[in-house]
């Protein structure tokens, strides 16, 4: 924390001009000797008592104008060494996270080619498992959807058509939504390749 201020050129001019020659000699002494080095510091009670001593002597020079060109001074902080314990600790802890890392990039990567008929054949059977679920799921979406709505709809409606009609509309509702979301799936997919 902050607990003196570099002198600057104004207040050392003050002081050797005797443009506070109405301040109380003691005061001035202290001044004039923490202003006796280049660049020293001037604590902030004497500052305090400066101020107050203008103050009482009814001085046309305020202490904010002393102070032009002063720069506060901020102490070095002392860095405590660090504890060996914690530094071998999480020395060990980014060891153990690299090796996580780099499993998790090599997961996949195994030391058996895949090039083989029973490879390509494999990939396929995946291709087609994928599109199999993904065409069971837009079966069962839009199915559901119908029934909950027929279902739904007869607190609505009293008549068999209305119901089937609003049923039929939902439905359509619900299967373009998910044509949707699989076109862009598969939009997605595909920019991958």
């Amino acid at each position: 924390m902050a607990s003196s201020v570099r002198a600057g050129p104004r207040l050392r001019r003050a002081v050797r001009d005797g443009e506070l020659a109405a301040l109380p000699a003691a005061l001035r002494d202290e001044l004039e000797l923490a202003l006796a080095e280049e660049g020293a510091l001037v604590p902030f009670g004497l500052l305090r008592r400066l101020h107050a001593a203008l103050r009482e002597a009814g001085s046309p020079l305020h202490l904010h104008e002393l102070l032009e060109g002063c720069e506060i001074h901020l102490p070095e902080v002392p860095v405590p060494p660090r504890n060996p314990e914690l530094v071998a600790r999480l020395e060990r802890i980014k060891a153990k996270l690299a090796h996580e890392e780099y499993q998790r990039m090599t997961r996949n990567i195994t030391g058996q080619e895949m090039n083989g008929p029973l490879a390509e054949f494999g990939r396929q059977v995946r291709s087609v498992k994928a599109v199999v679920i993904t065409i069971f799921n837009f079966i069962v979406t839009v199915v559901a959807a119908f029934a909950c709505t027929y279902l739904g709809s007869q607190y609505v409606f009293a008549e068999t058509a209305a119901r089937v009609l609003s049923a039929v509309i939902v439905a359509s509702v619900v299967g373009l939504a998910e044509l949707y979301v699989m076109v862009r799936t598969l939009e997605g997919d595909l920019g991958k390749l």
